[in-house]
């Protein structure tokens, strides 16, 4: 049924609750070098069970192989540490920075993107051995790159947890391509629950501090620098769009209906033979879709995935609702618990799952990317960091969308309310999904 609410669904903003104890993970280690390690061995155990075809394939040109992905972020951590700051050391192998850098241009010239698939040498058991090598010396010269560059140490970190999380997609992407449906894991014991009934929650209207504030243990360069930002009166959804709403919406012909899609997206939709979300297929009540354990039946209760922001906005037209703003997403998130809900703690098939309210809410983080309606513009007073490292957000403010909350996918401990992700429009192989919002 067409989703059309009225005033009297909103409900006050409810007050924060205590934060329950954090989930346990050992990202809350006290030590850094604690979590460096631990990072790197998350990523080992994520490719545990590939052999090497598995690694080096590339099934599109947004995804890269997981070998390339150990790689890089090694690299990471050798050129911008080890290189730029351990007197004496040498490079594992001179050839591989052009192999295993991604987009810095400062760092000169690299292999093109699309090309990455065939990189059928090194071989996986090299680049394992790649690791070991940077891990031993950095591991070595840690005391006294904390004195001095802790900052860069963490930026590895947090930069491989992001790649944790485009490595399970990327696999993911692969095997959906493979007709015998392989399964990267079998399905977490994780019970699957029922959604909360959909109900309108008031946000915070007026003057709100957005961005990173100063008391942040780690920020990225576009989380900064914290402003105020004027909020109109609106309405969040307490809980994602879910699987069983999605259904509905195809029901109503919501892929065959040009008044609900911007110019755009009805565009890409039927260049694209759009008419699901990624990695569905079936039809009627019978939708079954790919997921890490191989072809499942789609779960009505857990919130949709694998949508684009063409579709997210198109339903949202339908539902007689809207995308909420980032600053409105962050309003609302800023007082509630990061380390809770659906996150990546251990090498498995994580899939989204239907979660209960906590604090007014349920799913605020992990689970699925949400889509906003915002651009992934700079925030007023926007400096880039010097070097190469600059290179890291700033230059891709234009032409894409922000998404927020995290996904089932991004290791635990990673996330906060001021956490910009961001896409373009078009794009659907990660876990994003939707929440709604409402100008009141």
């Amino acid at each position: 049924m067409k989703q059309q609410f009225s005033h009297a669904d909103v409900q006050p903003s409810p007050a924060p609750l205590p934060s329950p104890a954090p989930l346990p993970s050992p990202v809350a280690s006290p030590s850094l070098a604690d979590r460096f390690l631990h990072t790197r061995r998350l990523s080992r155990d994520l490719v545990a069970g590939l052999n090497e075809a598995d690694s080096a394939v590339q099934s599109m040109p947004d995804a890269s192989p997981a070998k390339w992905h150990l790689a890089h972020t090694t690299w990471f951590f050798e050129t911008f540490l080890l290189r730029d700051h351990v007197p004496g050391y040498r490079l594992h192998d001179g050839r591989w920075p052009f192999l295993f850098n991604s987009y810095y241009e400062a760092e000169g010239e690299r292999l093109a993107r699309p090309e990455r698939g065939l990189l059928t040498r090194p071989t996986m058991a090299e680049v394992l051995a790649y690791r070991d090598h940077v891990e031993e010396a950095l591991t070595a010269a840690l005391p006294a790159l904390l004195e001095r560059h802790g900052d860069l140490v963490e930026l590895g970190i947090q930069h491989e947890q992001q790649h944790q999380e485009l490595l399970l997609t990327d696999i993911k992407h692969l095997f959906s391509r493979n007709p015998l449906g392989p399964a990267y894991a079998i399905p977490s014991p994780a019970p699957s629950g029922r959604s909360v009934p959909l109900r309108w929650i008031e946000g915070a209207e007026g003057l709100a501090e957005i961005g990173a504030g100063p008391g942040a243990t780690f920020a990225f360069d576009n989380e900064l620098p914290r402003h105020p930002a004027w909020l109109p009166r609106h309405a969040l959804a307490n809980r994602p769009v879910t699987n069983a709403e999605w259904i509905e919406f195809i029901a109503d012909q919501g892929y065959g209906t040009a008044a609900l899609w911007l110019s755009d997206g009805w565009d890409w939709v039927h260049r694209e033979t759009v008419a699901a979300p990624l990695y569905w297929r079936g039809g009627g009540r019978e939708w079954e879709q790919f997921t890490l354990s191989g072809w499942q039946p789609v779960d009505p209760e857990a919130p949709v995935t694998h949508i684009s922001f063409y579709e997210a906005d198109a339903f949202a037209t339908w539902a007689g609702a809207r995308l909420p703003t980032e600053q409105e997403w962050e309003a609302a998130a800023a007082p509630r618990d990061s380390l809770g809900g659906v996150q990546l703690d251990r090498a498995e098939a994580v899939a989204p799952r239907a979660e209960a309210e906590l604090d007014g809410f349920a799913s605020l983080y992990g689970n699925v990317w949400e889509w906003t309606g915002s651009a992934y513009r700079p925030w007023p007073g926007y400096r880039t960091a010097a070097g190469a490292v600059g290179e890291y957000n700033g230059k891709f403010m234009s032409g894409q969308f922000v998404l927020r909350g995290g996904s089932c996918a991004t290791p635990r401990g990673h996330l906060r309310a001021s956490y910009r992700n961001f896409f373009h429009p078009h794009q659907r192989w990660q876990f994003t999904g939707l929440r709604l919002a409402r100008s009141l």
